[in-house]
């Protein structure tokens, strides 16, 4: 019995001492980072994203236009 009981025991006391404190410490400093917002990386990554969909929308705005000169019904079509 104390073969098995003795390192259950210790498994368990490494567990509380290390593990625990360990994955605490992980855990909120990912939480802490995930509040405070966009970091500058995002932020630039939103603004080319902001523009792109900003060309995007130009370009199929022209589309449109060319379709509707060459195509007045085409809009019926789909």
């Amino acid at each position: 019995m104390a073969d098995v009981l003795i390192p259950l025991v210790v498994f368990f006391w490494l567990t509380i001492i290390i593990v625990l404190p360990l994955w605490l410490i992980l855990h909120y400093g990912t939480k802490r980072r995930q509040a405070q917002g966009l970091t500058r990386e995002d932020e630039k990554m939103l603004a080319d994203l902001w523009q792109l969909a900003n060309k995007m929308e130009s370009r199929v705005n022209a589309l449109e236009s060319i379709l509707e000169t060459q195509a007045p019904r085409w809009r019926d079509k789909v």
